[in-house]
Order: structure tokens, then sequence, then C-alpha cells
């Protein structure tokens, strides 16, 4: 699942290119996740943000505020495709009977499209999802009541909110292990399993400890903040499936000490690193730089 580097990379390509554009069309596959689209119809972008790991596309519809909220999944990508620019043929409108602009696009484009936006420029913005795990809304801006997961978000990782007090405070008063704590997505947004176990072996905590002194959670705060400017800095992540707007691939694997190295040797210490489960979720840490405590 794309976390935080990830959707911070699609949101800093992405809003260059459809800010000031006008949402003339759309299309989207027939499932509550993904017909949503159809109310972004007539909107001016203003912008693009993100939470955590939801991407926000701020719109001017009906002379009033709103948002488009994209959440990826697991697979989910954006792209903005230029046909003009390709030489391509536009889709005329269709007359009765024959197919929308936006079936055709979904015709042309494959079984994986599930929302497609026609520009008011004629390109063309698509959200392909292999396993349909995304989800699209479009709210009033900054209504997200109906969207539970992202209203009851943590403070993002570089807001002076996630302090190591806060980090601590949280960790120490819940009976789950640290690293589901992070998951969680309460205590901090945007953190995912890649970042969770790279943060944790940097900061020398054991993924299944459930206490933090002050000077630990000083470590894992800055780990934190670390990993994910570096997840950034290098695109993003790329295991399988995810890519950039452009199409590239994350180049942040070479980065990884920890994450997904288990039966190797600790780049640190030499011992070699362990795998296993905490909380149903794969899990990698050294167990001589990370003993438990």
């Amino acid at each position: 699942m794309p976390e935080l580097p990830e959707v911070e990379t699609i949101r800093r390509q992405l809003e260059p290119l459809i800010v000031g554009a006008e949402l003339v069309d759309a299309w989207a596959f027939p499932s509550a996740k993904f017909l949503p689209a159809l109310d972004a119809v007539g909107a001016t972008v203003r912008g693009v943000g993100r939470r955590g790991k939801y991407l926000l596309v701020a719109l001017d519809l009906d002379d009033d505020d709103h948002e488009l909220v994209v959440h990826l999944g697991m697979t989910g990508r954006l792209t903005v495709r230029d046909r003009t620019a390709q030489g391509a043929q536009q889709e005329p409108i269709a007359a009765e009977g024959e197919p929308s602009w936006g079936e055709s696009v979904q015709l042309h484009e494959g079984r994986h499209l599930r929302a497609s936006w026609r520009l008011s420029d004629g390109r063309e913005l698509h959200f392909d999802d292999v396993r349909r795990f995304g989800r699209l809304a479009v709210v009033g801006a900054g209504q997200h009541e109906c969207l539970p997961t992202l209203a009851a978000l943590g403070p993002e990782p570089f807001d002076d909110e996630f302090d190591p007090e806060h980090l601590r405070r949280a960790v120490n008063s819940s009976r789950q292990a640290v690293k589901t704590q992070l998951l969680g997505q309460r205590v901090v947004a945007g953190v995912g399993n890649i970042y969770a176990d790279e943060a944790l072996w940097r900061a020398g905590v054991h993924p299944r400890d459930r206490r933090l002194s002050t000077a630990r959670a000083v470590a894992l705060r800055d780990s934190v903040r670390a990993v994910l400017r570096e997840g950034i800095d290098n695109g993003g992540t790329t295991l399988r499936n995810y890519r950039d707007v452009g199409g590239a691939s994350g180049e942040n694997l070479r980065n990884l000490d920890c994450y997904g190295r288990g039966g190797e040797p600790c780049v640190r210490c030499g011992e070699l690193l362990r795998r296993g489960v905490v909380d149903a979720r794969a899990t990698t840490w050294c167990p001589a730089c990370q003993p438990r405590r």
C-alpha cells in the first residue's frame, strides 16, 4: 500500500499538472467506491493536498469549496494523459445510443481503470486500481465526518504536534505493541509497514515493545521523520505496484536497511535480521540492535 512518501510524491507531481483545470466530464466504475468521481464534474481544481495517505484535491464546485478525496488503496495509480500531444484524436461527445466519452475511455484503457475525468484542455486524469481497494469521495472542504478513518487521523509526522511526549504517552497508555501503534494512524498519520520497520530499526526499538522512555521516544520520533523524508526525496518505495504520476518506480528500495531483509546480516551490527508477525503484519527487526524491553 502506498505510504506517506509515495502519496506525497504523487501530490507534488500532480498539482502543477491539474491546478486551474476544469473537470468537464467523468466516468466511473459501477461501484460505490468509485461512483463519487461523477460528483466532481463541473469543478475547477484549486490545489492538491495530502492528509496521511489520502490525497485531497481542492475543488471550486458550484461556487463553494469542496474536496475530491482519493485513497489509493494497495494498487491505485493516478496518471494524466495528453492524447492531443501524442497525436491521437479526442473522442467526440457521443450521440444518443453511442458510447459516452467515459465509456470509450474505459474500453480503450482496459479493465483496471476505475475512474476518469476529462479536463477542460482536453487532457484526461485517470485512476487505475488493479485490486479495487482504493476509494473516492467528494465532500465539502474539511468535512471528513463521512470518512471516519480520515477524520480520526493523528498528527502529520512533520507537524509540531508529533513530539516525543505525544508519542511516549500514546504508546505507554496502550496495551498494543509500538509497531501496531505506528500503523494505527492515530498516533501519527501516514506511516505504513515499510517505514515503521525502518524507523523502529533506526531508533533501536523492538516492534513488540509496549513502553517508551523519553529518550527512546525522541529517537523514534526523529527516526520516523528521517525515514519518511528520505522516502519522499527518493520518490517513494516500489516493491511491486507503486508508480508515480509519470509511470516511474520509486528509488527508495535501495535505501532500506531493515524492511524485507529477514535472514540477512544487519548492516549496523552484522547479526542476522529476524522476521515474524506482529499483530498480523509481517515484521523485520534486529535482535541485537533492537532488544525487547
